[in-house]
């Protein structure tokens, strides 16, 4: 552990934890998620329990491998509804890495058009690069007005994946906030993140990023209503 990350610990009473679900749906990797979310200040708890996943300041909506089976386990255990449910009632949710594609309207791998939650137009798919995965760290763009990356401008995230979201269209007029569009490049451009409203997603893992990662997710701890930080 890092100093930084013990002193978000130490400067963070128990009682004072916002309450962070973990969307437990069968996706791996979550253990790390929800170790890092600690560290980050919240009280993380993996679970598919509705009432406390509603009562929750926010839900963390992990994903890893294909978009097609992240799907078709979101729709399997109704994680698909526990997440329209919460954004519809303007509770903040955040993916990471599938868990952000699938906010798009469609998935395609290698020809495999899969739907997605449509919370977000467009589709997700293959980087032209002349390596993949895309493996390891890299910059970031950050987008005007973010709130995830505040403070952490220059630094560097882990990604994982071949995959991505290359295109926004998405189209916000006023009053409504505009989304703060984070892209990095591998072989093309692509989004690294997006925030948008109550919903916000990294196509890299904060889990897998360090003291940066860290500080990323304490970013959005920090954002989460007041009213719904106690824990519970």
């Amino acid at each position: 552990m890092t100093d930084a990350t013990a002193g978000l610990e130490a400067g963070t009473r128990i009682e004072e934890r916002p309450l962070v679900a973990v969307l437990d749906y069968g996706s791996g990797n979550v253990h790390s998620a929800v170790k890092a979310l600690v560290a980050a200040g919240a009280d993380a708890r993996l679970t598919a329990d509705r009432g406390l996943i509603h009562d929750a300041a926010g839900l963390v909506v992990p994903g890893v491998g294909a978009f097609r089976a992240v799907m078709e386990s979101l729709r399997a255990t109704r994680g698909d509804e526990i997440i329209e449910r919460r954004l519809a009632g303007g509770l903040p949710v955040l993916g990471i890495c599938v868990g952000m594609q699938v906010m798009f309207e469609h998935g395609v791998e290698r020809g495999d058009d899969t739907e997605g939650l449509g919370e977000w137009p467009g589709a997700v798919s293959e980087l032209d690069a002349p390596v993949l995965p895309h493996m390891g760290w890299n910059t970031v763009r950050v987008g005007e007005g973010s709130t995830l990356f505040r403070g952490l401008e220059h630094e560097r995230f882990y990604f994982v994946h071949s995959y991505a979201a290359q295109h926004w269209s998405l189209e916000v007029t006023r009053p409504f906030r505009q989304p703060a569009l984070t892209w990095c490049d591998y072989g093309t451009p692509f989004l690294a993140a997006v925030e948008n409203g109550p919903l916000s997603a990294t196509q890299f893992h904060p889990e897998k990023s360090g003291e940066a990662g860290i500080r990323l997710l304490a970013n959005w701890i920090s954002s989460l209503p007041q009213d719904l930080t106690r824990t519970r």
